[in-house]
């Protein structure tokens, strides 16, 4: 897709003459009705916005008139009007079911005419975000139909709605989401679930310099304020005209529930605080959890650790992350129960999984709540030196979880903590319980919620890297194992994983060959990525460790 392409690099967009003009223009309105056309049949707008959304976009682009007449959109008329009818590019009757198609030539049209200042995916991305805001409801009428929904037909089908709203909105990028790589790897532990990320643009060397030398901003404070929503953007802040969020109650506090732009999994969404105010971790997030899931039990939800290496990326607005997705550490097996003294109705057990994975069960939420709370509580404390856990150094606190939710189909809830410990060691400088250097040329980036789960999220230039490495591998390119090495080569930071493929496989492998070779190495590398998260290793010893902590916290071996 061309959205993908711009690199920043933009060179002057040369004069156009008066023809040309008129000849851009013309385009202009014809899918600036297109887009209208979509807006209709999707919903978002009503045959009495028309002509308030035609005048809306034309003024985005300068225009004081289409080029050319328009038909008239009745009162009662239906979503076929305002130029539906029209083919696509492929020659189809109707429309597209994303309208990335419908806003590339608006787009290109735009940098012609010289409304966009830079051709690049920054600026395009900031101007389609304006385009399609002219065309969504406004937040009150979108809380009205997301709750009449949910009060009519369901949760789900309010979801449902408003989980699409963001696809026609353009908000969820659908175009590229559809270009992640994705493939699943199996594992003593089941499937991992692998994904190369190319859904959230990266920026060109040129836009990077532009940043640098900007201004700090304080509005909004972050990528997760409700003060983003309607948000016009600059180059280092995306637009969020398209964005909408519906408030959820949790605990008594207003929370918002918004879909994330980049859809890592099915329905992927965040639940934010109102306030801006940083993660963090107590028995009041185990509650909201589950009052989050009774309301949307369809969803699982949970929330990164709040504290630095083994958290998320964003750690300064307190959030939780939920969806419509079973995770490989869902459907985990438990290795070992335990009882819990005096709580009778909790079910607990040790989760065969890589990382170090409580899983808490019961109908009884009171119940499941205190047992959580007190599993929270004794590992904010605990130390065993021997497995090179330590709660605190001087006054910085060091263990923590990552909590996760979900309400089954018998009406169980169901909790597994995940524990976590962020210490940082001299020769682990990046965290001892994080992935150590040796993988950091897969992942380096902090191990949050989706994959603690089992979803990779790799890089997006990680497709690139590969190709050329299936390219040594099926000797289509000459394989030099000193020029690789060299700090300035692209596939330096590979080089050792190259020559330890090279040496198992060869290179004169057919292509699809290669390929596997390579999804099951990368496969085997998140492997390792968890394992080295996992506070208490998958070892006769690291079982040993986890246990006792069990034992300080009262629980009882069954069986």
């Amino acid at each position: 897709m061309r959205i993908m392409e711009h690199d920043g690099n933009r060179k002057a967009t040369p004069p156009i003459s008066e023809d040309e003009r008129r000849e851009i223009i013309d385009g202009v309105s014809r899918h600036i009705e297109r887009l209208i056309a979509h807006a209709l049949r999707c919903g978002m707008i009503e045959p009495a916005d028309v002509p308030f959304a035609r005048n809306a976009l034309l003024d985005a682009f300068g225009l004081a008139a289409p080029a050319n007449p328009v038909e008239d959109v009745p009162a009662g008329g239906d979503a076929s009007a305002g130029g539906a009818a029209e083919t696509d590019d492929a020659g189809q009757a109707g429309l597209p079911d994303h309208p990335a198609r419908l806003l590339e030539p608006l787009l290109d049209a735009a940098v012609r005419l010289g409304v966009l200042p830079e051709d690049t995916t920054t600026h395009r991305d900031l101007f389609d975000a304006r385009l399609m805001g002219l065309l969504m409801p406004r937040p009150s009428e979108t809380n009205r139909m997301f709750f009449s929904l949910a009060r009519e037909q369901g949760i789900r089908a309010a979801t449902d709605w408003f989980y699409r709203l963001g696809i026609n909105a353009n908000y969820i990028r659908m175009d590229r989401i559809r270009r992640n790589g994705y493939w699943r790897h199996p594992t003593p532990y089941g499937e991992l679930e692998i994904t190369i990320n190319l859904s959230k643009p990266e920026k060109s060397p040129r836009e990077i310099a532009l940043l640098r030398s900007s201004p700090p901003a304080g509005y909004p404070k972050c990528l997760l304020c409700p003060d983003n929503v309607g948000y016009a953007g600059r180059p280092d802040h995306p637009a969020r005209q398209n964005l909408r969020m519906v408030p959820v109650v949790l605990q008594g506090e207003t929370w918002y529930f918004q879909y994330s732009p980049y859809v890592y999994y099915n329905e992927h969404s965040i639940v934010l605080s109102a306030g801006h105010v940083p993660m963090c971790i107590t028995a009041a997030t185990l509650a909201r959890l589950l009052d989050f899931v009774e309301q949307f039990p369809h969803y699982f939800i949970g929330s990164n650790a709040d504290l630095p290496i083994v958290g998320g990326s964003i750690l300064n607005h307190d959030h939780y992350q939920a969806g419509r997705h079973r995770f490989p550490m869902e459907l985990a097996p438990i290795e070992a129960w335990f009882a819990i003294p005096g709580a009778p109705d909790v079910q607990a057990g040790i989760v065969k999984w890589p990382m170090s994975v409580m899983r808490l069960r019961s109908r009884n939420r009171r119940a499941l709540l205190d047992v959580a709370g007190r599993v929270l509580e004794a590992w904010r404390g605990y130390a065993d030196p021997e497995s090179g856990v330590l709660p605190f150094t001087g006054d910085t606190p060091h263990n923590t979880i990552t909590p996760i939710a979900r309400l089954k189909e018998d009406g169980a809830y169901e909790l597994d903590l995940v524990l976590r410990n962020n210490r940082t060691s001299e020769e682990h400088p990046d965290g001892i319980f994080h992935p150590h250097k040796e993988l950091h040329h897969i992942k380096k980036e902090n191990i949050g919620l989706i994959e603690v789960m089992g979803l990779a999220v790799l890089p997006g230039r990680l497709q690139g890297e590969l190709a050329a490495i299936a390219g040594l591998l099926t000797g289509q390119t000459p394989y030099d194992e000193r020029a690789i090495a060299a700090p300035d080569h692209p596939l330096a930071q590979h080089a050792e994983w190259i020559a330890e493929l090279v040496a198992a496989h060869g290179t004169g492998m057919e292509p699809g060959e290669a390929d596997a070779v390579l999804r099951r190495a990368v496969g085997d590398k998140f492997l390792t990525v968890l394992e080295h998260c996992g506070v208490f290793r998958d070892t006769a010893a690291g079982r040993e460790a986890f246990r006792r902590f069990l034992g300080s916290c009262g629980f009882v071996p069954v069986g």
